[in-house]
């Protein structure tokens, strides 16, 4: 295991050595070890949610929880699980079916096809699924560097691309790249300005669905991985939406040129993205409501 110091979890994630101090001796930041009057701390270690958090758990996050612990089928974490993978692999190019991504998650298997299948989609699809596990698990921990990274790490896990030093799996990205055809912040900067947007979000009094998706904008504004934003970004979205009691959603293959529309806008004209996804909201909403889950 990997350690860092107070001072480097520190700035990692925007907070005084102080306080981390008080969190290592506390005993809230497990792993960390005293040695001398040193503190090692576990590189992946996360940020400890505050003991005076006012916010209740949902009824969503509840029986997503519950229904993730007892694997039961046929559910809404089950709904989820399919829509929510399906959806944001298909935006990113995967050429797998709903049906076939339905069959992965059932039986673990792949199933019989007459065309050929990318390796990747099919790993990249069962990285998802933990992926979504890992934001209902974490769903109420502030969001952090280290937070955004394991789940980078966790989606290109064992794909074509993972071995590649150049790629840097559950790092930041070490080549420039395009989104859209748009520049990029550059590699060299991409740690500070991560870091720069997460203090301005935890700063906030009250998140909004307006500072999730303005979060959300300027995260793929950045593209701080080499591969993996969209993805990444809309699993942060789905699981700051579970922390703060908001209606998740789900951008669907029908929404896609409204929502990349809405992100190319979003500094002018918000109100494209926000329609857009108040929509993939209200869908969610009756899922929610077939399954009698409150939502208000």
């Amino acid at each position: 295991m990997d350690f860092i110091s107070v001072k480097e979890f520190a700035n990692a994630h925007g907070l005084a050595e102080r306080t981390v101090r008080n969190y290592c001796s506390q005993g809230r930041i497990p792993g960390a070890q005293l040695v001398g009057k040193t503190w090692n701390i576990p590189a992946n270690a996360f940020i400890p949610q505050r003991r005076n958090a006012n916010h209740k758990i949902s009824p969503l996050l509840k029986t997503l929880r519950e229904q993730k612990s007892g694997k039961i089928k046929g559910g809404i974490y089950h709904r989820t699980q399919i829509d929510l993978t399906y959806n944001s692999n298909h935006i990113e190019g995967s050429r797998l079916s709903k049906e076939q991504t339905r069959y992965i998650f059932e039986t673990n298997t792949i199933g019989i096809s007459t065309e050929a299948i990318k390796v990747d989609d099919i790993i990249e699809t069962t990285n998802h699924f933990r992926c979504i596990d890992f934001i209902i698990d974490h769903a109420n921990e502030p969001l952090s560097e280290n937070l955004i990274k394991q789940l980078h790490k966790l989606l290109k896990s064992g794909t074509s691309y993972a071995s590649k030093e150049w790629f840097a799996i559950g790092e930041y990205k070490r080549l420039p790249n395009e989104v859209g055809g748009m520049e990029t912040i550059a590699p060299e900067k991409v740690g500070i300005s991560i870091r720069f947007l997460l203090k301005e979000y935890r700063e906030k009094k009250v998140i909004t669905f307006e500072d999730i998706l303005d979060f959300h904008q300027r995260f793929e504004t950045i593209h701080p991985f080499q591969d993996g934003n969209g993805r990444v970004g809309r699993l942060i979205m789905f699981k700051e939406c579970l922390k703060y009691n908001i209606v998740p959603f789900i951008i669907t293959e029908e929404l896609k040129i409204f929502y990349y529309r809405g992100l190319r806008e979003w500094p002018h004209t918000p109100g494209y993205l926000i329609d857009t996804c108040l929509t993939a909201q209200d869908h969610y909403k009756s899922i929610m409501n077939y399954f009698k889950i409150k939502y208000r």
